[in-house]
């Protein structure tokens, strides 16, 4: 594992009305540790799963693609410091990696074009062809094959929001075989029951207090799907 576990500096927070740091989860949890290739933070919308992974990926120094800033209706000057407040511990020293989230990707592959244009060279790298004229499931799949190939520590919100359930199987194995190969680590938001089928990943609940780790088929993402499929008319009802 290129880092093996985060510890929270909640004695050093700056304020407890405004969120993050008005988080219970985030007062009461005192350490998460990481002691396999891919690793899950799942819960509800607004549990604080994103805003953990985000945290995690500045603290690492990895870079995030965005878009302009967007202003708005009111400022939280609290709401992307949480950063500050972690400890991230390393195993051997800081590693490069990315973040990935559907928005990122389509910023990332406008760029990608633009800087094609003086060299298509660099294309080569995403199968030799550009991202933005493949399907959006290739050219997914592109991106991952070639950035996850690399030694590294890689962060994903949420990557089931852009991909089709064949696409999310083929991700799937992607994590499975760089897992195993040793070079890669993950951690990954979702909510998606076909990623958190991952063999041998650990999987933490974000809507217990403090976070803590579940089995997969104790999910609730799990359970839901097991019902709808067993009988959807009672779900629906």
């Amino acid at each position: 594992m290129h880092i093996k576990g985060i510890i929270f500096l909640s004695d050093q927070y700056p304020t407890r009305n405004f969120y993050p740091f008005n988080k219970a989860i985030f007062r009461k949890t005192k350490e998460i540790s990481f002691t396999t290739p891919v690793t899950f933070f799942v819960g509800e919308n607004g549990s604080g799963k994103s805003t953990l992974l985000k945290a995690l990926v500045h603290k690492c120094g990895i870079h995030m693609w965005r878009d302009s800033e967007r202003q708005s209706l009111e400022n939280n000057p609290y709401e992307e410091l949480l950063y500050r407040y972690i400890r991230v511990q390393w195993t051997n020293g800081r590693v490069p990696g990315s973040f990935f989230s559907s928005e990122m990707f389509q910023n990332f592959a406008q760029y990608l074009d633009e800087w094609a244009m003086a060299g298509t060279e660099i294309l080569d790298y995403f199968g030799g062809k550009s991202l933005s004229t493949q399907s959006h499931g290739q050219s997914l799949m592109s991106y991952f094959r070639a950035r996850y190939k690399r030694r590294g520590l890689y962060f994903l919100d949420e990557p089931e929001t852009a991909l089709s359930p064949k696409s999310q199987l083929q991700l799937l194995s992607l994590l499975q075989e760089m897992g195993r190969a040793g070079h890669a680590q993950f951690i990954i938001a979702t909510h998606s029951p076909i990623l958190l089928a991952c063999p041998g990943a650990r999987i933490y609940n974000f809507d217990t207090i403090p976070i803590s780790l579940i089995e997969y088929e104790d999910t609730e993402h799990y359970r839901i799907y097991r019902e709808f499929f067993k009988n959807p008319e009672r779900v629906l009802s």
